[in-house]
């Protein structure tokens, strides 16, 4: 049995005592910290995962990085705040000073936040992220003036939306769940129907990452039920793509592919909004997530889907390549191809490893390869 939680965390991983020293190595080069030698951290890998020595704080960063984990769950000290009072001066101070170009500013972080998390994963960002989200979560607890709180509001949304999201790729579920609880209570404060349907069905998702498909299900229909006409059509085509995805994860083959025919039909000629920055369905991203639903529910014209949107899809969306890759492997290997459910598994590794998406990696070690048949679709 683990005996503490940051082994616990390493187990739940899946990674080795070695997997964990490299990792904490390629992190410390990337940031350009020094770090101990890997015959000095196999030693002191050991103390710290038995608790006989305390993980210093430049070592606790390097653990939330790689394992996408707080400090509460690696079983690490929060730090403590000597001067209550002058700490309170402190925040309300500094909420006080809040004003339109500093939610501009944190509204940029959170973009350019999402530009990485897209091309590299959430291993060099969530912990940044979170801090962020600490940030805004204390303007908005200390600030008093109320002409900014809605706009603070909304950035918090995406921002835990976005740390949501990274979690759940993490496989840090119940972490994922607390960010969209996050995220749901911060768009009723902006009082925003929008913002708050696609929180409530990105939450979704963590259900179904728990086999939870009818709550999942249930969720999905009440954020489409509410958004209804109050937010754009770019948002509601995203929300119907949503649903068919959680159909075809509880294999309702009709009513998934008539979900994502409305997200087709929702869909506007130019599926941009700079409103909602988070949301891509144009180009190939609406015909990959049909693909992935395809592949979910077994269907051969996945492969087909799929190909074709790998194709055209730009280089800096690393982690949807990768998902792309892992659902054309169970395509393949449900059509009996077994030499290109080979490739495609061994590319979704090589790449997901890069990115560290546990999510992916996890469906890739569910994969069974047919015994025979061809190398092609």
């Amino acid at each position: 049995m683990p005996t503490t939680k940051l082994q616990s965390v390493r187990k739940l991983l899946g990674y080795s005592a070695d997997n964990v020293i490299k990792m904490l190595i390629d992190r410390a080069a990337m940031l350009g910290e020094p770090i101990m030698s890997h015959t000095s951290l196999k030693t002191k890998l050991s103390r710290w995962e038995n608790g006989h020595d305390p993980v210093s704080p430049a070592y606790q960063r390097l653990f939330r990085d790689i394992f996408g984990r707080t400090n509460a769950d690696l079983g690490f000290p929060d730090e403590l705040v000597d001067d209550e009072a002058a700490e309170l001066r402190s925040r309300i101070a500094v909420a006080r000073s809040v004003d339109p170009e500093t939610v501009a500013i944190f509204r940029r972080q959170v973009d350019d936040a999402r530009h990485v998390d897209r091309r590299f994963g959430g291993i060099s960002l969530l912990d940044q992220l979170r801090g962020h989200i600490t940030q805004v979560e204390d303007l908005l607890r200390y600030g008093s003036r109320s002409g900014q709180r809605l706009p603070l509001a909304a950035v918090l949304v995406e921002a835990s939306t976005l740390a949501g999201w990274e979690s759940l790729d993490r496989n840090a579920i119940a972490p994922a769940w607390d960010h969209y609880e996050r995220a749901k209570s911060a768009a009723r404060e902006a009082n925003s129907p929008g913002l708050l349907a696609h929180a409530t069905a990105e939450q979704a998702f963590v259900m179904i990452e728990l086999g939870e498909t009818a709550a999942a299900l249930d969720q999905l229909t009440e954020a489409r039920t509410a958004a209804d006409t109050r937010v754009s059509p770019l948002l509601r085509a995203w929300l119907a793509a949503a649903h068919g995805e959680g159909h075809a994860a509880a294999g309702n083959q009709v009513e998934a592919l008539r979900a994502f025919d409305d997200a087709q039909a929702l869909l506007p000629t130019n599926p941009r909004d700079p409103a909602l920055p988070f949301l891509f369905l144009g180009d190939t991203h609406l015909a990959r997530w049909r693909g992935n639903a395809l592949a979910r529910l077994g269907d051969p014209d996945a492969i087909k889907h799929l190909t074709a949107a790998l194709a055209g899809l730009a280089p800096e969306f690393t982690r949807a390549r990768v998902g792309m890759l892992v659902d054309l492997a169970f395509a393949h290997a449900a059509a009996g191809h077994r030499e290109a459910a080979q490739a495609h598994a061994r590319d979704a590794r090589r790449l997901g490893q890069q990115i560290k998406t546990d999510r992916h990696l996890r469906r890739l070690s569910d994969l069974i390869l047919p015994l025979g048949g061809s190398g092609v679709a």
